[in-house]
């Protein structure tokens, strides 16, 4: 058993219930790291209060926490040029126009259109998660509005397609990383043994599958369902009091005047950022990839470079290459001259501050849940009442309490496939259900965690008050979970 026990537990959950409760997600973070490390510190007020700060500061220490950070903050720069590009404004009019050409002119139908392609649009930049969300983001933010589809509808897609696409279709950092797991419990084919498990991986498929019913059925439950009722009837795209992630002076940029609209300057930016990804990912990994005799040809290496390629690096260096072409093309279209651009990138990149606060932090309670275990300790404590047959449903929920609890994922895969895979080895249960369990788990309770790096990415994306995003999603990601949990349960007897 873990040295801090159930206080381990304290710091994660108790965050979670202040951001729900307050709304005040910085304090709410702010209070479990700082409890964390007095637990950490025996309760010594003076050196948890220290340690607290430090934590803070060595969050930095971290070169892919570091380059995450930046990410957030320089990619204000690049949608707020390609609003001022007038590139927003003239894709939003070529939207229009298809929108126009259907045969049913109904703004409901209209609606749907618009909704599923942002759906489709996550699912296809399934390379990076982060990029995924914030393409939807950037993209369809403008026309949601338009249409009076509230700023919390829109986050819910994005997030809702954008690790689930990336889970089951495992050609990017994502599938890296859940290899590397598997190669260390000893698989020699973990690509293999991932594919298998990606068909009992019932959470993201479900999870996808839910977006599309809430889409074309148009029926809403739950919060979500109050906020397109507001939006419908009084035009709000937020709540009242609501607490967008990113500031009005972002979201509220309008096409430089004299500028013609033209789709092409948003467009391709943003292309090239997600284009750039996986050649960075190939490039960073290359080196790896050129010394494993094990991989052969051309298009071997190339898979196993992206494999192991540095994903932090690569997104920020796929964002700085999209802005400086970016700037080329302004430039030369006579649209802004260096000081405007220089100007323009200050501006984005304060408007991001909130959010460079809030992964701040959120790395930061990760990492104190990491020095109390919190994820080793609910893990073990499910060890004691677990049997062959229930070894893929407990995993699952397992996986979802640590994932909510610790807001990581990633995290969560590496704790539950190192005790999920001999488990159901040594139990004689079936390891690819277990694994695929695992992975779902992971997934679904970061989908529900306030604390979530990808939840707060969604509701940055959006400009939607973050604990909105939390509670609109939430009845949909449940629904799914639920069914998954049943599923578990019911193969895990009869299988």
């Amino acid at each position: 058993m873990t040295e801090y026990g159930a206080l381990s537990l304290l710091p994660p959950v108790l965050a979670i219930i202040l951001a729900i409760r307050t709304k005040q997600v910085f304090v709410s973070l702010l209070f479990g790291i700082w409890l964390g490390w007095l637990i950490i510190n025996d309760f010594n007020l003076l050196t948890g209060s220290f340690d607290t700060i430090q934590a803070l500061v060595d969050v930095f220490k971290d070169d892919g926490n570091t380059r995450t950070i930046m990410f957030s903050a320089l990619v204000g720069a690049l949608i707020i040029f390609i609003q001022k590009s007038g590139g927003v404004e003239g894709f939003i009019i070529k939207i229009s126009k298809l929108l126009e050409k259907q045969e049913q002119k109904k703004e409901g139908n209209n609606r749907v259109i618009v909704q599923f392609l942002a759906w489709l649009t996550g699912l296809l930049i399934f390379v990076e998660s982060n990029i995924s969300v914030l393409t939807v983001g950037a993209l369809y933010r403008p026309i949601f509005d338009k249409l009076k589809i509230p700023r919390e509808k829109l986050a819910y897609i994005a997030d809702s397609s954008s690790a689930p696409s990336s889970i089951l279709i495992p050609f990017n950092a994502w599938g890296a990383f859940i290899m590397g797991l598997l190669l260390t419990q000893g698989f020699e084919n973990p690509f293999s043994t991932l594919l298998h498990a990606a068909a009992y991986n019932f959470y993201p498929m479900l999870a996808l599958g839910m977006v599309l019913v809430v889409i074309f059925t148009k029926k809403d439950f739950g919060p979500m369902a109050k906020a397109e009722k507001r939006a419908r009837e009084e035009g709000k795209l937020l709540a009242d009091d609501a607490q967008p992630m990113v500031s009005d002076e972002l979201t509220e940029v309008t096409t430089k005047a004299g500028i013609k609209p033209r789709a092409f300057n948003m467009i391709i930016p943003i292309a090239i950022m997600v284009l750039m990804m996986p050649v960075m990912l190939a490039y960073t990994g290359w080196e790896s990839a050129l010394t494993d005799r094990s991989t052969e040809g051309f298009f071997g290496k190339v898979f196993y470079a992206i494999g192991k390629g540095s994903g932090s690096t690569s997104v920020l260096t796929s964002l700085i290459i999209s802005l400086l072409i970016a700037m080329i093309m302004y430039a030369i279209q006579g649209i802004m001259n260096l000081k405007e651009m220089v100007d323009l990138t200050l501006k984005g990149i304060g408007s991001m501050m909130p959010l460079a606060l809030l992964m701040l932090m959120a790395f930061a309670i990760g990492a104190v849940c990491k020095e109390l275990q919190t994820g080793l300790y609910v893990a073990e404590v499910a060890k004691a009442w677990l049997s062959p047959a229930l070894v893929p449903f407990i995993v699952f929920l397992v996986s979802c309490f640590i994932a909510f609890s610790t807001g990581t994922s990633w995290g969560t895969f590496a704790i539950m496939i190192a005790i999920a895979v001999p488990m159901a080895q040594g139990m004689d249960a079936n390891v690819h259900l277990a694994i695929a369990a695992a992975l779902g788990g992971g997934v679904f309770g970061d989908h529900c965690s306030p604390i979530s790096d990808t939840s707060i990415l969604s509701s940055m994306a959006s400009a939607s008050d973050h604990i909105d995003h939390v509670k609109t999603q939430f009845p949909y990601a449940l629904v799914c979970g639920g069914i998954t949990a049943f599923l578990y349960l019911v193969i895990g007897f009869i299988g």
